[in-house]
């Protein structure tokens, strides 16, 4: 009686059954399944008890979320990601376990952009410059520094143009790591020897040369380098001096701040900054230079060359080394530099931070 009215429910089912349905249709099958009538059931019933495929199931998903994008406007072409935003993406898709790799990946982003800002700001020109510029030229306006009467621009000023080119090029060369008082001073002595002349010095012997101008620093050697110096203008210039930059470098001890010192005097023509130990101590004391995508000192004159010439303008890099030099020489010294006395010691990041006065040594007491 009960297997009848069973069979006769199961009939009246439609052929089409919901799939919330289709988990009681299971287990009722599974009930009458040790039954011989159960599996004559289910033969001949038209319910289909099979579960969805995988692949199906999928593409009904992927059709839902296509179909919801296009609603809300967010279905276009994915474009070609930076680099930036490659290793972002990429962090994304990592499992909840992996929130510490996310963020790591976030703040080597924003580091890096920081990065970019820092070497965008040391290539700029530095804050208060040109207050800092106009006090130290008021300060110097004096004209009581060594460079301003014995610096290398003085030598021969009263000789033709051909011949005082050559003296500034022997001054130059004798200026290294040498005292403007000096220098001149072993080019007067050049002078009243008749040997500022090319052809004066090649037949000169070595020995006299560097006599005269002892005490210049490493006069020995630098008589030999004059010596060469002025035989190449004799044979390759017609006594005159070379008028190109490289070719004035290619001259055995003539080096950068020479070469550009030379052709901003002699030939009027200036292609770069002439940095000595003066011009390089004062631009680092006042920030003005940094070390190629840092924010550090600059430790040659080349680099500081090469750091001042991307912001100061052109019109005062021929100026800026006599500038400098004088204010080294009378207030920015190298040691124990005079703040008190200086008319930019507000605004300079470097006043008053190196002793303005030796400290006095304690003497040892013998104990008796």
């Amino acid at each position: 009686m009960h297997l009848a009215l069973l069979i006769s429910r199961i009939r009246l089912l439609p052929t089409a059954m919901p799939s919330t349905r289709s988990a009681s249709a299971s287990r009722l099958l599974v009930r009458a399944d040790n039954s011989p009538v159960a599996r004559e059931i289910k033969r001949e019933s038209s319910v289909s008890l099979d579960t969805p495929k995988p692949e199906a199931t999928v593409s009904v998903k992927r059709r839902r979320v296509k179909r919801e994008l296009e609603v809300n406007g967010q279905h276009h072409k994915k474009q070609v990601p930076d680099i930036e935003d490659f290793i972002y993406e990429k962090a994304k898709t990592l499992t909840s376990s992996s929130k510490a790799t996310t963020s790591l990946v976030k703040v080597e982003k924003k580091v890096g952009v920081s990065s970019v800002i820092k070497v965008i700001c040391a290539v700029g020109a530095p804050d208060n410059w040109e207050a800092v510029l106009g006090g130290i030229k008021s300060m110097r306006l004096s004209g009581e520094a060594p460079v301003d009467t014995k610096g290398c621009e003085k030598a021969g000023s009263l000789l033709p143009p051909k011949e005082r080119r050559f003296a500034v090029l022997i001054s130059t060369m004798m200026s290294s790591q040498t005292k403007d008082e000096v220098t001149h001073a072993a080019v007067e002595r050049l002078s009243e020897n008749g040997l500022l002349d090319p052809d004066a010095i090649v037949r000169t012997d070595e020995t006299t040369l560097a006599n005269l101008i002892k005490p210049v620093g490493f006069y020995q050697r630098k008589a030999q380098f004059i010596k060469e110096a002025s035989k190449i203008c004799l044979e390759r210039f017609g006594g005159d001096i070379p008028d190109s930059l490289n070719e004035l470098l290619a001259l055995r001890g003539v080096g950068p701040k020479m070469a550009h010192l030379v052709m901003s005097i002699a030939w009027k023509n200036t292609q770069g900054i002439c940095v000595d130990t003066h011009v390089h101590r004062i631009s680092n004391r006042l920030g003005w230079v940094f070390r190629e995508g840092t924010r550090q000192k600059t430790t040659t004159p080349e680099q500081t060359r090469i750091s001042l010439e991307k912001w100061l303008p052109k019109d005062e890099w021929e100026p800026i080394n006599p500038l400098l030099v004088g204010f080294g020489q009378t207030i920015c010294t190298p040691l124990r530099p005079k703040c008190d006395k200086c008319g930019i010691n507000n605004i300079c990041p470097s006043a008053f931070k190196e002793s303005s006065s030796p400290i006095p040594k304690q003497k040892k007491t013998r104990s008796p």
